[in-house]
């Protein structure tokens, strides 16, 4: 397994003051039940998720509109053999100008891809910072964790999303809105997908295919249409331009499920078959949580989003 930290970036139209303070409002993006204050130099404080994870972080770098660290002094997690896997690791934020805007690179410095937490804690942090994070910078309004609620969990409890991520890849979010919004904003995916489409795709067996720049070409057919409940596509052609096997998402099936959940309504997306063990997996993985956590979830509560223009396949 290579030796590679897990790390991801986004670009926003906000300066880089304004990242470097959202970056800091931690229970404004990962969890409400955040304890100590964040936002200083030397500055010690405690996560919690519930039973599954719990650590204790401290500043140890904080350069305004540049840069921000955090140690990990402690941590345990209740779901691998080795518990204390983040000790010693450190998380930080890079923050660079680009035009008018910034461009935020994410890394945890020792979280690497043969450690067992690696692939729920890539899902989750692709979560926090390309969804709840990015939208807070962006609208003012992230998605963190509230009281037991873990925000990349299926619906049920981060446990079964644990399970279901040996053959699929799954993420979630609440909204205000109603069903009927969200099930309107997944069957009209030309304004929250960006690239190129042909075909139709609100009405059970149509065919339409995807293409996004030279990277990823697809052909999907609409399974399954339950208004306000459920949507599901078929990949019946694919080819990824930087995978070996160029054909990884023929057979997989795209889900939306919908429900409610403590009177909010809830969109549970699945890609089943993007196994973490599929080599496009974290490429897939990470412009999927952009799309699912940032665009769909903008459109559906504004009723408009910014087409996000996803990251070239690392090479």
């Amino acid at each position: 397994m290579q030796d590679k930290n897990y790390t991801t970036a986004i670009t926003v139209n906000a300066p880089p003051e304004a990242v470097f303070a959202a970056i800091n409002n931690v229970r404004g993006w990962w969890s409400e039940d955040v304890e100590g204050n964040t936002a200083m130099l030397g500055d010690v404080w405690f996560y919690h998720a519930t039973d599954l994870h719990r650590c204790t972080l401290k500043v140890v770098e904080w350069i305004p509109g540049q840069r921000v660290a955090w140690r990990v002094l402690d941590n345990h997690f209740s779901f691998v053999a080795d518990t204390t896997e983040w000790i010693g690791t450190t998380i930080t934020f890079d923050i660079e100008p680009v035009g008018a805007g910034a461009r935020l690179t994410f890394t945890h410095v020792g979280l690497l891809p043969d450690h067992e937490c690696y692939d729920v804690c890539h899902d989750a942090w692709g979560t926090y910072i390309r969804g709840s994070l990015k939208s807070l910078i962006t609208s003012g309004r992230g998605a963190p964790n509230t009281g037991a609620e873990i925000t990349a969990a299926a619906p049920a409890s981060i446990k079964e999303s644990i399970m279901s991520s040996k053959d699929s890849f799954t993420t979630s979010f609440t909204v205000e809105e109603s069903p009927e919004a969200a099930f309107a904003a997944i069957i009209d995916p030309r304004a929250w997908w960006s690239g190129e489409f042909e075909g139709s795709t609100n009405k059970l067996g149509d065919v339409f295919s995807y293409r996004y720049q030279e990277f990823h070409y697809s052909k999907q057919v609409v399974t399954e249409l339950v208004p306000n409940r459920r949507v599901a596509w078929q990949v019946v052609e694919g080819m990824l331009s930087f995978v070996e096997d160029k054909t990884e998402w023929v057979g997989t099936t795209i889900t939306f499920d919908i429900g409610t959940r403590d009177g909010k309504t809830e969109v549970v997306f699945t890609h089943h078959g993007i196994a973490p063990a599929v080599e496009c997996y974290d490429t897939c993985s990470d412009a999927w949580t952009s799309l699912i956590q940032g665009s769909l979830r903008q459109l559906i509560q504004s009723g408009k989003t910014e087409l996000i223009e996803l990251a070239a396949p690392a090479a």
